[in-house]
């Protein structure tokens, strides 16, 4: 054997560690986003339904 050692490579291998417990101070669960993008979908669907008459377009 040889009396140079083998140097490994560090175990996060150079990647920079995030972490994950980050508290936003807005909190929105996803029911409520998924009911807000209905709501803004019905909206725009409604716009162009009826809106080149109420508008004059």
């Amino acid at each position: 054997m040889s009396d140079s050692k083998i140097r490994l490579p560090a175990s996060y291998g150079g990647i920079m560690q995030y972490y994950d417990e980050y508290k936003s101070k807005i909190e929105i669960s996803p029911y409520t986003v998924i009911i807000i993008t209905a709501v803004v979908v019905a909206f725009v669907i409604l716009l162009h339904k009826i809106g080149p008459s109420i508008f004059g377009f």
